[in-house]
C-alpha cells in the first residue's frame, strides 16, 4: 500500500502526547517531595496554606530547592546517550532514511509515559523516573523526532520559501496542539489525578507508533544492501564523521563561517529560551503566586500559543518581504522582553501578561533552519539537522541542567534572577546575528561552489539575508 507523505499528523499527536505530560511532571515530582520532605498531604484544594508566608512549617523554599534539583539530575543522566543517538541517527537517515529518526524516539517517549504512568499507579520510587529518563535517551529524544521531521521535510521541498513555511508549519502544529494539551491538563489533574493523563499520552504515542511504521511514507528510497559511499561500506559513527565532514570540507571559507555563526546563533537563542521556560513552573508554585494546576494548565496553554503567532508572523513577514535577519531580531527581542517582565511578576494578572511580548518568541528557529538548509546540498540535509537536532538537545539538557541549578541557589532571595540571566543572555544571539548581517554572504555563490556541477545555481541570485 502507497504510503503518506504527510508529517504533520505525526507531529501533531507527538505534540499533544508530550504536552499533556509536560506540565504534569514538575507538578507531580513537586507533590512527590512535598510528602517526602513535609510528611504532609500536599494542599490540592487550598494553596494558602502551602503559601502563607506565616507559616514557617511548609517547607516551601526546601521543596523548591528538591525539585530543581530533581530536573537538574534528570538532564545529567540523559544528556549523553541522547546527544549520542540524535547525532548518529539523524546523519545516519542520509543513507538509509528519515523514519529510523522518527521511529526510535516514539518508541523512547513511550516508554517514559509507561514509566511515568507505574511510578504514579503503583506509587513507586520517585528516583526511578531518572531512571526511565536515561534508558527512554537511549532511543533519542524530542532532538532526535524533530531532527527526522525537518530533515524529512527538507526532503520534499524544493523552493526555499516553501520550505521555510512548511518548517515554521511545523512549529505552528506544535504550539497549537500542545497548547490545546497544556490547557486540559490542569482539568485533567483535578478530576483524574495524575494516572489517566500518563495513560492517555501513552495511548497517543503507540496510534503515532503505528502511523509512522505502517503509513508514513520514507522520502529515501535505498536497499538496504546497498554500500553507504561508493563501494565501500562504512560504519555508522565513520558515515556520522563523514557526514560532518562533508558540511564544511567542499565549500568556500566565507560559506562555512556563515554557517558556523548560524548554528552558533540557533545554538545560543536556544539555550537562552529554554533555560528561561523550563524554570516557568516552579515559579508559578512558588510565592507569591501559588498558582493551582488549573492556572498552570491556563499558563502553559497561553505559551504554547507563541508557536501558532510566530508561524503567522513568519508568514507575513515572509510575504511583505521583511529580510530574515529582521524576522531573526523580532523573535530575540520579543524573548528578551518576555523574560524581564517574567522576573519582576508578583501577581496572576501580571503573569499572564508577561506572555503577550513573547508571542513572536518561536520565528528565529523555521528562519534559521531554512536559512542553513539553502546553503547546504540535497545529500547534506541529515548531517545538517544532525548537528541542529543534536545541538538542540545539548542547549535544552544543559539549559535545563544550567537554570535548575541556578534556581536552586537563588530561590531564597530572588526567584527572578534566572529569567533575568536568560534575558542578559541574549545579548549573544543579537551580536552573531549582527555579525551575520554585515558577512551579508549570497547563498547562490556559496552554493556555486559548494556543487559546481550542478546547473542553474548559476543564475540563481536570490540572497541569503533577504
Amino acid at each position: 500500500m502507497k504510503g503518506l507523505l504527510l508529517i504533520e499528523p505525526l507531529v501533531a499527536f507527538y505534540a499533544f502526547a508530550s504536552f499533556l505530560v509536560y506540565p504534569l511532571v514538575p507538578q507531580y515530582v513537586y507533590r512527590r517531595l512535598w510528602q517526602d520532605i513535609t510528611n504532609t498531604t500536599y494542599p490540592v484544594s487550598d494553596n494558602t496554606s502551602r503559601c502563607d508566608p506565616s507559616n514557617t512549617s511548609s517547607h516551601n523554599e526546601e521543596v523548591q530547592k528538591a525539585a530543581s534539583l530533581f530536573s537538574l539530575y534528570t538532564e545529567l543522566i540523559s544528556i549523553i546517550p541522547s546527544l549520542a543517538v540524535t547525532f548518529i541517527l539523524v546523519a545516519y537517515s542520509d543513507q538509509r532514511g528519515r523514519k529510523i529518526t522518527i521511529i526510535l524516539p516514539l518508541i523512547g517517549s513511550l516508554f517514559y509515559a509507561l514509566s511515568f504512568l507505574a511510578v504514579s499507579f503503583f506509587e513507586l520510587n520517585l528516583y526511578l523516573l531518572i531512571v526511565s529518563s536515561f534508558v527512554s535517551a537511549l532511543f533519542g529524544g524530542s532532538g532526535t523526532f524533530l531532527g527526522g521531521c525537518f530533515s524529512y521535510i527538507a526532503d520534499l521541498c524544493e523552493d526555499g520559501q516553501q520550505k521555510t513555511l512548511r518548517m515554521a508549519g511545523i512549529d505552528m502544529v506544535i504550539g497549537l496542539l500542545s497548547g490545546v494539551a497544556s490547557l486540559s491538563t490542569g482539568y485533567f489533574l483535578r478530576a483524574a489525578g495524575f494516572n489517566w493523563p500518563f495513560f492517555t499520552s501513552a495511548l497517543f504515542l503507540c496510534f503515532n507508533l503505528l502511523y509512522a511504521i505502517f503509513i508514513l511514507e520514507e522520502t529515501l528510497q535505498r536497499p538496504l544492501d546497498a554500500p553507504l559511499d561508493g563501494s565501500l561500506r562504512r560504519t555508522a559513527m565513520h558515515q556520522l564523521a563523514y557526514g560532518a565532514y562533508q558540511l564544511f570540507a567542499g565549500a568556500s571559507r566565507r560559506r562555512n563561517v556563515l554557517l558556523m555563526l548560524l548554528l552558533l546563533l540557533f545554538g545560543s537563542f536556544s539555550f537562552v529560551n529554554m533555560g528561561g521556560h523550563s524554570m516557568i513552573t516552579l515559579y508559578e508554585l512558588n510565592q507569591p503566586l501559588c498558582w493551582s494546576e488549573i492556572l498552570i494548565g491556563y499558563g502553559s496553554a497561553l505559551s504554547m500559543t507563541m508557536f501558532l503567532t510566530s508561524f503567522v508572523g513568519v508568514t507575513v513577514f515572509s510575504h511583505c518581504g521583511v529580510p530574515n535577519i529582521v524576522i531573526i531580531l523580532i523573535g530575540i527581542l520579543s524573548v528578551m522582553a518576555g523574560m524581564t517582565l517574567v522576573a519582576f511578576a508578583k501577581t496572576t494578572v501580571m503573569m499572564f501578561l508577561v506572555r503577550l511580548p513573547m508571542l513572536l518568541a518561536i520565528m528565529p528557529f523555521p528562519v534559521l533552519r531554512s536559512m542553513m538548509s539553502k546553503i547546504v546540498s540535497k545529500t547534506e540535509q541529515g548531517a545538517l539537522f544532525a548537528c541542529l537536532a543534536c545541538l538542540d538537545s545539548v542547549n535544552n539538557s544543559v539549559a535545563i541542567a544550567v537554570f535548575s541549578s541556578l534556581y536552586a541557589a537563588t530561590v531564597t532571595w530572588y526567584p527572578g534572577f534566572c529569567f533575568l540571566l536568560s534575558a542578559g543572555l541574549c545579548v549573544i544571539p543579537l551580536v552573531l546575528l549582527v555579525i551575520v548581517g554585515l558577512l551579508g554572504v549570497d547563498e547562490s555563490k556559496e552554493a556555486e561552489v559548494l556543487i559546481p556541477e550542478e546547473e542553474g545555481l548559476a543564475g540563481d541570485d536570490d540572497p541569503l539575508l533577504t
